[in-house]
C-alpha cells in the first residue's frame, strides 16, 4: 500500500492473551516506534488531544526529538485518546498493509491493557463500565438517581466530582423506566410495505434500552412501517466501555455469551441491528479481531447492521413504504465517529434524505466526548475544546432539529452550543435520525 493510497486499510486480530500483548517493555518499544512516525507526520494534530500532547512532548523536550522524551511522559498521550478511530481510519497515509503498519487506536489499547493487568485502572473508571448492574441498581429508583445525577444539583454534583471525579458541568445520561425491554412493544408490521418478508433481531444496547428506549421505540415503528418483523433482544453491554478501559477478557467474555444468544435468531433468517454505533462497531469490527476464530462472533459481524444502514437497505433494494412527511426547518446532523469507523458510508445523512422536503446539514467531525472519558473532570474541558467546531457549525446551520447517531455525542454537542449562547438560553436536545424519521412517519414518540 502507498502511503496516501485509496486502498481500505486493515487490521490485525488483537493478540490480547499473548504475554507479550502486554509486556512493558514490548510496549514501550512500539510506542517510540510509533511515535516517531506521527512526530514526522503530524497529518492528526487536529483531531484529537492526544496528538497535540505527544508533539509538544517532544518539541519541548532537550533534543526536539523523541529521543530525549522520557517513557513515563507518555501516558498523557494514551489517556487523551478516545479510541474513536478516526485517526486510523480517515487521516493516517501508514495503516496497514503500508510496511509502517500503524494503528494508533489498538496501540493505546494494548497499553491500557496492560494497565488494567498491572492493576492501575482507576476504581471509578472500573465501576462506570459496569452497565448492566449500575441500571438494575438505579433503575427501581430512577428519579432520586436522576435528581442526584442531574446537571445543576449543586450538592450532589460537587461531591461526584470531589468523590468520583465526574466533572460537575458534564451530562449523565437519564434513567428511563420502564426499559425498551420491559415495554415489549411491537408495532402491527405493514403487509403492504414493498420491505415485507424482512425480519431483524433489534440488539437494543444498553443504552437504549435503560437510557433511551425512545430510540428503541422509534426503530421499532419505522421497521414495523416498513414490513419488517422485529424482536427485541438484549442479553448484555456489547463491551465498549471496558474496552476503553483495557479490561479484554471482559469484553471477549461478552462477546461469547451475546453471540452465542443471537445464534438461534440468525440461523432463522434474522438480520441484527443496532441502535447505537459503537455497539454495531463492536460486533462488526472489534469482537472479530480479539475472538477471530470464535464461528458465532463470526457469524454475528456478517449479520449485523446500524440501524440507519439497515433502513438505507430497505430504501436501496425494496424501497421505503410511503407516508413521510416533511420536517419543517431542517436537521443538523452530527456523525458519530463510530459510525463513520464502520466504514459503510454516511448513512445517517442518507436515511435522513429520503425524508422529503426536508434539508440535511452534515457535520463530520468528532464531538470530542469519547464515551464515559468526557465525562471526567480532567478530560471535560478537553472534550468540550475538541467538539467546539461541531457546536459551532450546529449553531451556524440554525436548523430546527439536531441530530446525532450517538446520543452521548449529541448530548454533549448540546452543552457545547450552550457555551455559545450569550445570554445561556437552553438547547433543544439531540435526537437519534431514527427517531426523526419516525417522526416524519407521524410517530408521537412514545
Amino acid at each position: 500500500m502507498q502511503e496516501g493510497g485509496l486502498g481500505a486499510p486493515t487490521r490485525h486480530p488483537i493478540v490480547w492473551e499473548d504475554p507479550e500483548f502486554t509486556d512493558p517493555d514490548l510496549i514501550d518499544a512500539e510506542l517510540r516506534r510509533v511515535f516517531d512516525i506521527c512526530h514526522g507526520c503530524r497529518r492528526c494534530f487536529n483531531l484529537c488531544d492526544s496528538f497535540p500532547r505527544l508533539f509538544d512532548l517532544i518539541d519541548e523536550s532537550d533534543s526536539g526529538e523523541l529521543d530525549t522524551v522520557d517513557s513515563k511522559d507518555f501516558k498523557p498521550v494514551v489517556d487523551a485518546c478516545t479510541l474513536c478511530d478516526m485517526c486510523f481510519m480517515v487521516k493516517c497515509p501508514y495503516v496497514p498493509p503500508h510496511e509502517f503498519d500503524l494503528d494508533f487506536p489498538h496501540l493505546m489499547l494494548r497499553y491500557r491493557a496492560m494497565e488494567f493487568k498491572q492493576g492501575k485502572t482507576p476504581f471509578v473508571h472500573r465501576q462506570i463500565c459496569q452497565t448492566d448492574r449500575n441500571a438494575k441498581i438505579a433503575g427501581p429508583v430512577a428519579g432520586l438517581v436522576n435528581w442526584a445525577t442531574k446537571t445543576g444539583n449543586a450538592l450532589t454534583r460537587r461531591l461526584m466530582e470531589i468523590i468520583a471525579g465526574i466533572h460537575r458541568d458534564a451530562d449523565l445520561p437519564a434513567y428511563r423506566r420502564p426499559t425498551l425491554v420491559e415495554e415489549k412493544t411491537h408495532p402491527q408490521v405493514n403487509k403492504d410495505a414493498p420491505g415485507h418478508g424482512r425480519k431483524v433481531a433489534v440488539f437494543a444496547t444498553c443504552f437504549a434500552n435503560y437510557n433511551a428506549p425512545s430510540i428503541g421505540a422509534a426503530a421499532l415503528e419505522v421497521l414495523a412501517l416498513n414490513g419488517v418483523e422485529t424482536e427485541i433482544v438484549y442479553p448484555g453491554c456489547c463491551g465498549m466501555p471496558q474496552l476503553e478501559g483495557g479490561d479484554l477478557k471482559a469484553v471477549a467474555d461478552q462477546a461469547r455469551t451475546i453471540s452465542a444468544a443471537f445464534k438461534q435468531w440468525i440461523a432463522k433468517g434474522y438480520g441484527v441491528v443496532a441502535l447505537v454505533p459503537s455497539c454495531a462497531l463492536m460486533m462488526k469490527f472489534e469482537w472479530p479481531l480479539i475472538l477471530p476464530d470464535d464461528e458465532n462472533v463470526k457469524a454475528l459481524a456478517k449479520a449485523t447492521f446500524d440501524i440507519t444502514e439497515y433502513v438505507v437497505g430497505i430504501s436501496r433494494k425494496e424501497g421505503l413504504a410511503p407516508g413521510m412527511s416533511p420536517l419543517p426547518g431542517g436537521v443538523s446532523l452530527h456523525l458519530a465517529c463510530h459510525a463513520r469507523a464502520q466504514n459503510m458510508g454516511p448513512m445517517g445523512a442518507e436515511m435522513l434524505r429520503l425524508i422529503p422536503d426536508t434539508e440535511i446539514a452534515v457535520i463530520e467531525r468528532c464531538s470530542g466526548h469519547g464515551g464515559s472519558w468526557g465525562i471526567f473532570t480532567e478530560n471535560f474541558p478537553i472534550a468540550l475544546k475538541v467538539g467546539k467546531p461541531v457546536a459551532r457549525s450546529a449553531k451556524k446551520n440554525e436548523k430546527a432539529h439536531l441530530a446525532s447517531e450517538c446520543p452521548l455525542a449529541g448530548a454533549h454537542v448540546v452543552q457545547g452550543m450552550e457555551k455559545l449562547e450569550e445570554n445561556g438560553a437552553e438547547v433543544s436536545p439531540s435526537r437519534h435520525p431514527i427517531e426523526l424519521m419516525a417522526l416524519a412517519y407521524g410517530w408521537n414518540g412514545d
